[in-house]
C-alpha cells in the first residue's frame, strides 16, 4: 500500500491509444496524438506551440536548412509564407537555389539510392539521396545568377536580404510558378541566407564575376544587423527550425546581437525544431532548446517542443494540420511589416 501510495503522484494521466476515425481531420488526428507517446507525442507539441506563437503576435523566424525544396517541400514553405505562418525565412543557398530552378520551370526527378553514380555523373545527372537533377539545367540557371547580378548596382554591397527580394522581384515578372522567393517578394517577407557563397547561388555569382569582371558583393554584417533589429523591435519571437546549420545558428544568435543595440532581449518566448541530429557530438544542428537557455538565446519560461523526424513526414501534417486550427489566429494577428528596401524598415503593430 505504502509503495503504491507513492507512485500515485507521478502516475496521473494515463496515455490515450489512438481509435481509427475515417471523418476525423488532419487536425484532429494531431490534437489526438498529444495523448500518446514518444515523437508522436512531439508532433502534437509543435503544433501547440506554433498555434501559441500565431496566438501572442509573435514575431516568427523559420530557419530552412538542408535541401528540403529538392525533397518536395518547396510549396509548403511557400504557403507558410503567403499566409503569414512565418515573418522572416533564414535559408541555405541549396534550398533558395533549387527554388529559383523550379520556378524558372525546371524539375527535381524520382530516383533512388541504389543507382551507379558513376553513370549518372557520365549522364550529366545529380543525385541528392533518392532524388535526381539535370546537371546541365543547375548549370544553365547558375549563369542566370550571374547574368541577373549583373544587372545590379556594382558600386555597393548588398546585404542577402536586398538581393533576394530583388530577385524574387525578377523571377516573379518572368514566371508564373510561384515558389518561395516569389512569394517572398509578393508578401514581403525577408529572406536572409548567410551561408550563399556556400551554395549554387555563389558558383552562379563567382562564374559572373569571373567571365564579366564584375565586383558584385555581399554584405553579410549587414544582414546580422537587419536580424538583431528586427528582434529588437519585437515583443517577443519565436524559431521555427526545419533541420539546423547555419540557418539555426544565425537565428539563435539574433538574441545576442540585440544586447548590442542596448535593449532588455529575453530569450526567445517559442521555439519548435524538428531534427534528425542528436545533441552528443556537440554540433549546434542537435543543440537543445536547455543549451540555448544557458546563453539567452532562449527565455527561461519559452514554450519549447522539439520533434526527432525527417522533416519531409512531420511538415506536410503540421501544416495541413495548421491549415485547419490556425485561421482565428491568422485573421486576428498582428504581425511586423517590412519595408524591403536598400535599407531594412520594420512596424510592430
Amino acid at each position: 500500500m505504502l509503495k503504491k501510495q507513492k507512485s500515485a503522484r507521478f502516475l496521473t494521466t494515463p496515455t490515450r491509444p489512438i481509435q481509427i476515425d475515417r471523418d476525423r481531420s488532419v487536425a484532429g488526428l494531431v490534437e489526438k496524438m498529444e495523448g500518446i507517446s514518444f515523437q508522436g507525442r512531439n508532433l502534437a507539441r509543435v503544433h501547440q506551440v506554433w498555434l501559441n506563437m500565431l496566438s501572442d503576435n509573435a514575431t516568427i523566424f523559420m530557419g530552412l536548412a538542408g535541401a528540403l525544396v529538392a525533397g518536395g517541400m518547396r510549396r509548403l514553405i511557400s504557403y507558410l509564407i503567403r499566409n503569414h505562418y512565418i515573418d522572416v525565412l533564414v535559408a541555405t543557398g541549396a534550398n533558395l537555389f533549387h527554388d529559383l530552378h523550379e520556378t524558372l520551370g525546371r524539375y527535381h526527378y524520382i530516383g533512388s539510392p541504389r543507382m551507379n553514380d558513376a553513370e549518372l555523373q557520365e549522364a550529366m545527372v545529380d543525385r541528392i539521396f533518392d532524388t535526381l537533377a539535370s546537371e546541365i539545367e543547375f548549370r544553365e540557371a547558375n549563369e542566370w545568377v550571374g547574368n541577373f547580378a549583373n544587372t545590379l548596382d556594382q558600386s555597393r554591397p548588398y546585404s542577402t536580404r536586398e538581393f533576394l527580394h530583388l530577385l524574387g522581384r525578377e523571377l516573379a515578372e518572368i514566371s508564373s510558378e510561384d515558389g518561395i522567393l516569389t512569394s517572398a517578394y509578393k508578401a514581403k517577407v525577408p529572406i536572409y541566407c548567410p551561408a550563399i557563397g556556400d551554395s549554387a547561388i555563389g558558383i552562379g555569382l563567382a562564374t559572373g564575376r569571373i567571365e564579366r569582371k564584375n565586383t558584385f558583393q555581399f554584405d553579410i554584417i549587414q544582414d546580422v544587423v537587419e536580424t538583431a533589429q528586427i528582434v529588437a523591435r519585437s515583443v517577443n519571437t519565436g524559431v521555427i527550425f526545419l533541420g539546423g546549420g547555419t540557418p539555426k545558428n544565425f537565428i539563435q544568435q539574433t538574441e545576442l546581437t540585440a544586447t548590442v543595440l542596448k535593449t532588455n532581449a529575453r530569450g526567445h518566448k517559442y521555439a519548435v525544431q524538428i531534427t534528425t541530429d542528436v545533441p552528443y557530438w556537440g554540433g549546434f544542428s542537435g543543440s537543445t532548446f536547455e543549451d540555448d537557455q544557458s546563453w539567452g538565446k532562449v527565455s527561461k519560461d519559452a514554450r519549447t517542443a522539439t520533434l526527432y523526424c525527417d522533416a519531409t513526414i512531420a511538415l506536410p501534417i503540421l501544416v495541413t494540420a495548421l491549415s485547419q486550427t490556425a485561421t482565428k489566429a491568422l485573421k486576428q494577428r498582428h504581425r511586423p511589416s517590412f519595408t524591403l528596401g536598400r535599407e531594412l524598415n520594420i512596424t510592430i503593430t
